[in-house]
């Protein structure tokens, strides 16, 4: 190319010519219908992508037993990452802890208990009573915390969700759907790292007890490491898995069996269905030139756009060769431009339909030109060169 820069056609041309490159050998299998199994809704989703890859009724308002502390997880992490808790912060707990029924981690009336102790409490022995100590401690009291868990709800966009309490135990306005669970396991997994990797632990000693960790796909799968398990008579019984191979994350959501065998023996089925009939390749990393586009009236005359994040897309094993790459920007684009502008959307297209979506962004800023060349490229724009 004698030194100068790929135009916009060809990177686009590039990074088809990519995916081609990288299809397997091996020719697409087909397709099932996902595993059948007795379940109110459920969801398996792509973990990457949050595309969702098989659901029954994932929409639909359910009682969330348990699964209701993963809320409870996410609001205490957000306070350890924000300096305002400590692991080492003690915690007395109240006589409305104390006598929490349910699942427990057999705190005393009284008692100061760590943090990272009640944490391991209410994730590892699903304890009740360390959730309403939490909750108490971070917010004055339970229901006051409740309001904190339905303001983050919002903001993660789980609009099917509501909190009364801190635990999952039973409640009129008490619910949430599969597809929220599955949008609030992602931003476990993918906000607090640090933190998630607690959701691997098989087993945890308190007050001389040991009790193990209820999600039995951690014994009988290497490759799932979390998340929750979830009971009560009127939900029946629960599990949310996250499970990682060969760097593919898988997340499903299964409510409303009526086993703990049965919980664990669906869950299993639907990421094993996932891993077996779908593959999602990496296909840009962030922060990586994907097009270049003219910015008119600034001080540099070609612009590098990408996404901020590694985008995947997940698609039929076999399949992504097939993938078509197609930039959308807008015909003209007007200097000034901040690094990181939204300036259009690459849409990633299987057999006609888009698959996935990711914003196109500046890779760096571009001040406004000269006078000269700003008239320079109103004239330009004047005669649609």
């Amino acid at each position: 190319m004698n030194g100068t820069r790929p135009t916009r056609m060809m990177r686009t041309l590039a990074a088809a010519s990519l995916l081609a490159c990288a299809a397997p050998a091996l020719a697409a299998l087909p397709t099932p219908e996902p595993p059948r199994f007795e379940a109110k809704s459920y969801i398996l989703e792509d973990f990457n992508s949050g595309t969702t890859l098989a659901a029954k009724d994932a929409d639909k308002r359910v009682e969330p037993a348990s699964i209701t502390k993963m809320m409870t997880a996410y609001i205490v992490f957000s306070e350890l990452r924000k300096g305002d808790l400590a692991m080492e912060d003690l915690v007395t707990v109240s006589e409305k802890a104390w006598r929490t029924g349910g699942s427990r981690m057999y705190i005393e009336v009284g008692s100061q208990v760590s943090v990272k102790d009640l944490l391991y409490g209410m994730i590892v022995q699903s304890g009740n009573d360390a959730s309403v100590a939490l909750a108490e401690h971070i917010a004055g009291s339970e229901s006051s915390f409740a309001d904190w868990m339905n303001s983050y709800a919002r903001d993660l966009g789980m609009t099917g969700t509501n909190y009364e309490n801190a635990t999952g135990w039973p409640g009129e306005n008490h619910y949430s759907t599969a597809a929220d669970i599955a949008t609030l396991a992602r931003a476990l997994i993918d906000d607090f790292p640090e933190y998630y990797e607690i959701y691997s632990v098989k087993e945890f000693t308190y007050n001389e007890i040991r009790q193990y960790n209820r999600n039995k796909l951690l014994w009988q799968d290497e490759s799932v490491d979390g998340l929750k398990t979830g009971h009560t008579e009127s939900a029946g019984y629960c599990l949310v898995s996250s499970a990682d191979r060969d760097g593919m994350r898988l997340i499903s959501v299964v409510l409303g069996t009526d086993s703990k065998r049965a919980r664990t023996s669906a869950s299993r089925a639907l990421l094993n269905y996932g891993y077996r009939f779908f593959e999602s390749p990496k296909l840009y990393d962030a922060n990586t030139p994907i097009t270049t586009v003219r910015p008119y009236k600034g001080a540099f005359d070609e612009l590098d756009l990408g996404v901020s994040k590694p985008l995947f897309a997940p698609v039929p094993r076999g399949r992504s060769g097939d993938l078509v790459v197609q930039p959308e920007v807008p015909k003209t684009i007007l200097a000034p431009i901040t690094d990181g502008q939204a300036l259009g959307t690459l849409n990633i297209l299987l057999d006609g339909e888009v698959i996935t979506t990711a914003p196109l962004i500046a890779l760096r800023a571009v001040p406004e030109g000269s006078l000269f060349q700003r008239l320079v490229d109103e004239v330009r724009l004047m005669i649609g060169q």
